[in-house]
């Protein structure tokens, strides 16, 4: 069994109250749209304006989430509040599937035809972005893939991090 909050009519705190390993069950998909949305927790903190353990903690299943904080998840990913709930006996909606496809298909696209030095290949990238865009207006936001770099690890710094800056920025200029 485990531990769950309960409200009470009673003047004071609420009480813990034994529930049924059965009734803690999955409440949100948080994780998984996020994954098919190709976007990392750290993108998606800076989104939300969080740090990335408490988007590791709501991200859990079970985490039960107000519904202020599922529409900033919503606009996050840019996808309907609707797939971010568990329905009954559904795995992940179709919809988020099919537009996850397209946004990394759009991405692709974009990035061919940025990095492409051959005006057929460039013009024929700019009429798959077309179509792309006429089956999911939305599309017309999205970026290319990123082209510098590779991506860091957690525990890595940034270059901002690692440039120096001059003792005059630390100079008070008004005294």
């Amino acid at each position: 069994m485990s531990i769950g909050h309960c409200a009470t009519t009673d003047v004071g705190p609420p009480r813990e109250v034994a529930l049924p390993a059965a009734a803690v069950q999955p409440l949100q998909r948080l994780a998984s749209v996020r994954r098919l949305q190709g976007l990392s927790r750290r993108t998606v903190a800076r989104r939300l304006n969080l740090e990335v353990e408490q988007v590791r903690e709501q991200e859990l299943a079970t985490s039960d989430l107000p519904l202020s904080a599922l529409y900033a998840w919503q606009k996050a990913l840019e996808v309907p509040v609707a797939e971010l709930l568990v329905e009954a006996d559904a795995s992940l909606v179709s919809p988020v599937l099919e537009r996850s496809q397209l946004v990394r298909l759009m991405k692709t696209v974009l990035a061919i035809r940025e990095r492409s030095k051959q005006e057929s290949i460039r013009r024929m990238a700019e009429t798959m972005i077309g179509q792309l865009i006429e089956v999911m207006p939305e599309l017309a936001g999205v970026g290319p893939w990123h082209a510098v770099g590779r991506r860091r690890r957690l525990s890595e710094l940034g270059v901002a991090a690692h440039r120096r800056l001059s003792d005059d920025v630390f100079v008070d200029r008004e005294s």
